[in-house]
């Protein structure tokens, strides 16, 4: 079963192209910048175990799809299971009724990822099966419209490790024509702002929000001393940061061009100034990246030392930019 003339939601960032897909077939289409807002998605978290060969950094929240069904009003249905005989009937009953279904993976085992590298908290949209493939919807940079084997789905869907879920499956149920889609877009916008900022501004440890970046400033010096491989390990960091994880060309901008677009339709001043924020805020970012691949490169301790300087202020800049906005909405 295929979705016949499957119109795919295109963007940048995994799991809001993914819940985009789902949003879209339904008649209810919104820019990936807005997705990201309406669902509290700006973040940041450090993460180092023994067991990862580098440590993650991670640019936004883990729970934006939840987050953007919550202020949307649209229900949302989860599913996990260990059975894999359960997991395929949980995506193949949604897909049969006409609807794709959101999941989460190890990108490592799907066909079309040529840089093999476990990570298990991707997400593709599924719109279509057949007896030997699966057809997905992933991120423009991946290819969008692609498919992988059902036997290799199936591994990516129940890997285990740091991020994994348990064949987790997401569909959702609205009808955008009962709604007012504008009351509702401009209630979500504060309740996404005041709901980011709270997240960002008071992390219960410190490897989150602004916290976290903070703490990364300090702990590269570390993998700096502790790196068998300086070129390997800060060029996939700068790739990572700037394409796939927190980088100026991905999240940050993401915040930006949603405090752009929402202050078009609401005209508030405080997002104009939080659109020009984050603005700044983006490129530095891009230029933290740049350092992180002159150190690979070069295998030198100045740029790191640049690098380490400008986490720190970004540290304070974000802090700063999400205080504004929670101040704004929440009063």
């Amino acid at each position: 079963m295929i979705i016949p003339d499957y119109q795919p939601f295109e963007g940048e960032h995994c799991e809001s192209v993914a819940i985009g897909n789902l949003i879209k077939h339904q008649g209810l289409e919104l820019s990936e910048p807005m997705l990201f807002g309406l669902g509290a998605g700006l973040g940041f978290i450090y993460w180092n175990m023994k067991s990862m060969p580098l440590p993650f950094l991670g640019g936004r929240t883990k729970y934006l799809s939840q987050n953007l069904c919550e202020n949307l009003g649209i229900t949302m249905e989860v599913k996990e299971t260990t059975s894999q005989a359960r997991a395929w009937r949980n995506v193949t009953e949604v897909i049969d009724a006409g609807k794709p279904v959101a999941l989460q993976l190890d990108c490592y085992h799907l066909d079309y990822f040529t840089k093999k590298i476990h990570f298990a908290g991707h997400h593709v949209a599924m719109y279509g099966y057949d007896s030997n493939n699966a057809y997905l919807v992933d991120t423009l940079q991946q290819g969008s419209m692609v498919e992988t084997s059902l036997e290799n789905l199936a591994l990516a869907r129940s890997e285990k490790g740091p991020m994994s879920a348990r064949n987790k499956s997401v569909s959702i149920s609205f009808d955008p024509t009962e709604i007012d889609i504008r009351a509702v877009i401009v209630r979500g916008i504060v309740r996404g702002i005041a709901k980011n900022a709270e997240e960002f501004l008071n992390p219960p440890i410190k490897n989150l929000g602004y916290k976290g970046i903070g703490k990364t400033s300090k702990e590269i010096k570390k993998w700096f001393a502790g790196s068998s491989d300086l070129k390997g390990d800060f060029s996939h960091q700068a790739m990572m940061m700037e394409k796939a994880g927190t980088g100026g060309a991905l999240f940050r901008n993401l915040y930006r061009d949603f405090l752009r677009g929402a202050h078009e339709l609401v005209g508030a001043d405080y997002l104009k100034i939080g659109y020009e924020k984050f603005t700044m805020i983006a490129s530095k970012w891009t230029e933290v990246s740049g350092l992180f691949q002159m150190i690979s490169e070069t295998e030198s301790a100045e740029p790191l030392e640049s690098a380490s300087t400008l986490l720190s202020e970004l540290s304070k800049l974000e802090r700063e930019a999400m205080q504004d906005l929670h101040d704004a909405v929440i009063g």
